[in-house]
């Protein structure tokens, strides 16, 4: 004979009342259920675990030692049936997010801090990597989900439009436009030098810079091999002037400030998007989207689902 766990648990259950009768009616069975159940486990055992008077029922000296063994079997193994149950529903476990785009500041800094506050017991693995890798590691479930700019390669599998950021320029605090509070796209100088990082998100920056200034006034663009805390860095130099989102403000350089770009209609905007695949089997993905449509609801499917 096997012992089972619900016997353990009935067992503990009696020592902890005065009867069986009233053990019973706490597990909400018959009490002769609950007296068959505990002889037959004192069968098993070849000892007596209870004392039966008159008076009542308590466990025996043989009896409390295994009661206190029992206890500790049935706490550890409820509470890896917790955790497996807090894992099924995506509580507990690890969430791997790629993202390209800075984290000091801005939207995907707060989402992340809203995901930690919900799911603390989640482990996150945050990887920084090219656009491009970025979707290649999403399709092999290297990663889960990537959070970056919109324009990046074709994607046939799942997408949740996000948010947008404000794009903002970085110039040296002793730059002429340093004094502006904001600064139009027609306020640059045509010799204006500008710096741009040969690695993502960079490349997407040459879209705004030849849409809003044109080719003619982008004879003065260099691209560098580095990261953006570099390229600031640079920027602080007085080697030129850059473009980066608002998420990237949330951390100083020396020399060098930002300021919003506008043009006729007001800040210059890029979007973001959510990639994951619809095959991902890690229940720690689901909560993530959810909160991510909580905070970001898909506007085209509302209007969809609504008949708009």
């Amino acid at each position: 004979m096997v012992v089972k766990f619900r016997d353990l648990r009935w067992a503990i259950i009696a020592s902890q009342h005065k009867s069986l009768r009233q053990a019973a009616e706490t597990l909400n069975i018959r009490q002769s259920t609950l007296s068959r159940c505990l002889r037959d486990l004192e069968d098993h055992l070849g000892t007596a675990l209870f004392e039966r008077t008159t008076e009542g029922t308590k466990p025996t000296a043989a009896g409390l030692e295994f009661l206190e063994t029992a206890g500790h079997i049935v706490a550890e193994s409820e509470t890896a049936f917790s955790r497996l149950k807090a894992r099924g529903r995506g509580e507990r476990g690890g969430l791997t997010i790629g993202i390209c785009a800075a984290l000091s500041a801005g939207n995907l800094r707060a989402t992340l801090m809203d995901y930690l506050c919900r799911f603390p017991d989640v482990e996150i693995h945050i990887v920084d990597r090219p656009q491009m890798r970025l979707l290649s590691d999403v399709a092999t479930s290297a990663i889960d989900v990537a959070i970056m700019m919109e324009g990046g390669p074709n994607w046939t599998d799942r997408t949740l439009p996000l948010w947008n950021e404000r794009v903002v320029v970085a110039l040296p605090k002793r730059h002429l436009l340093a004094g502006h509070p904001v600064i139009f796209w027609n306020d640059f100088a045509d010799d204006e030098r500008w710096l741009i990082s040969q690695r993502d998100p960079g490349p997407e920056f040459h879209k705004p810079l030849m849409v809003k200034l044109g080719h003619s006034r982008l004879a003065h663009v260099t691209e560098h091999d580095v990261g953006v805390d570099r390229l600031l860095s640079l920027v602080g130099a007085g080697l030129g002037l850059a473009l980066v989102l608002e998420g990237a403000t949330g951390a100083t350089y020396p020399d060098v400030t930002y300021r919003e770009v506008h043009d006729a209609d007001g800040p210059t905007r890029l979007d973001f998007i959510a990639y994951w695949r619809e095959a991902n089997g890690n229940p720690t993905l689901a909560p993530f989207l959810a909160m991510l449509r909580e905070r970001y609801p898909d506007l085209a499917v509302s209007s969809v689902e609504s008949g708009v």
